[in-house]
């Protein structure tokens, strides 16, 4: 009788065994780990449903510890718990990256009104957005251009990245919350962000030298 059999029928040192494979698998990834790659762990032996039920077993195993075990856009890891977060920056080697004003207001329109493009983001901020102001979220990974759009010029037309989910927590952009949270989230110490829906004057050159608190979610990150 092959593991793949003893999964379906219940037989408990293979179902502890794959876990301790899983769980091993996932506190050393410096990744989230989707089902299709945790699979490659068994060569076949154990198919994604079974792999699916001993995660969300592992899950509950996992609830009552300083350390949780979620799923991501990008798949499944293990996480420090934010209650705990604040002990563990204590002793950080590595501070996250600052960014001003201009940068989270900017991740805020992309996140909210993607797919959009320098001018979009111009026309609800009000001011024109300077190339290093992408460029920051660029090279944190959290958006990224996805096409160009079809009018003079073909400017590029950004979206958020499976990497801004991850570092937020969350599986989709159905799991975004409202603008009032994610500024929480991204920007404890500031004034509100822009109103998304708001009309906007012509565009003015923006100032990106202020800078402000590292965010939550950065620290999370770190963390992993």
């Amino acid at each position: 009788m092959n593991e793949q059999t003893n999964l379906e029928s219940g037989s408990d040192p293979s179902i502890t065994h794959v876990k301790r494979v899983l769980e091993a698998a996932l506190l050393s990834a410096a990744e989230p780990l989707s089902v299709l790659q945790l699979k490659r762990l068994f060569e076949g032996e154990v198919d994604a449903d079974n792999i699916r039920k001993v995660l969300d077993e592992l899950k509950d195993e996992w609830s009552e510890r300083s350390i949780e075990l979620t799923t991501v856009a990008s798949g499944w890891r293990f996480r420090v718990k934010p209650d705990y977060q604040r002990f563990l920056d204590r002793i950080a080697t590595e501070k996250p990256p600052r960014y001003s004003r201009a940068v989270l207001e900017t991740l805020a329109i992309i996140a909210y009104r993607q797919p959009v493009t320098r001018g979009d983001i111009e026309e609800v901020r009000g001011v024109a957005v300077s190339p290093p102001t992408l460029n920051a979220l660029a090279e944190r990974g959290w958006v990224e251009v996805v096409g160009h759009r079809e009018t003079p010029g073909r400017p590029a037309i950004f979206a958020t990245t499976k990497k801004f989910l991850d570092d937020l927590n969350l599986r989709s952009l159905e799991e975004l919350p409202p603008l009032e949270e994610l500024q929480s989230a991204l920007e404890p110490a500031s004034a509100t962000l822009v109103a998304l829906e708001a009309a906007s004057p012509p565009p003015e050159e923006e100032s990106t030298g202020e800078s402000l608190p590292p965010e939550s979610t950065e620290r999370e990150a770190h963390a992993r």
